[in-house]
């Protein structure tokens, strides 16, 4: 009975543990500038599909994401962050998204384009 319930939770807890392993990790280059962006971006990234951990570096302008790569990809994560109103790696922030972002972001053109990434 023992070898049997060891046996069963082995099963059961080996997806998980395997899993863990096979993350992956991306750095998007984004328009981030201040609290608000980092609170944001943090707090509804988490919940796309797959998404295990998000953190956003302000000095860098970068987020950095650990996701599964089985339930997303870097393409769908940038979306997601350009449909919170950022730039990601130099795609555009939705327009409308954007200007649901609070004034501070607004004022310090968080959804725009670094300086360096405009085209004329």
């Amino acid at each position: 009975m023992r070898t049997t319930i060891i046996l069963l939770f082995a099963l059961w807890a080996a997806p998980t543990f395997a899993q863990k392993g096979k993350d992956s990790q991306l750095a998007i280059v984004s328009s981030t500038v201040c609290d608000m962006c980092e609170r944001t971006i943090e707090e509804n990234l988490i919940y796309e599909k797959g998404v295990r951990k998000v953190d956003v570096d302000l000095a860098t302008s970068t987020v950095h994401i650990t996701y599964n790569p089985a339930k997303n990809d870097p393409d769908r994560l940038r979306a997601a962050l350009v449909k919170l109103g950022y730039s990601a790696d130099g795609i555009p922030a939705d327009p409308k998204a954007f200007a649901k972002l609070p004034e501070c972001c607004q004022k310090e053109g968080c959804g725009q384009l670094p300086p360096a990434e405009h085209k004329p």
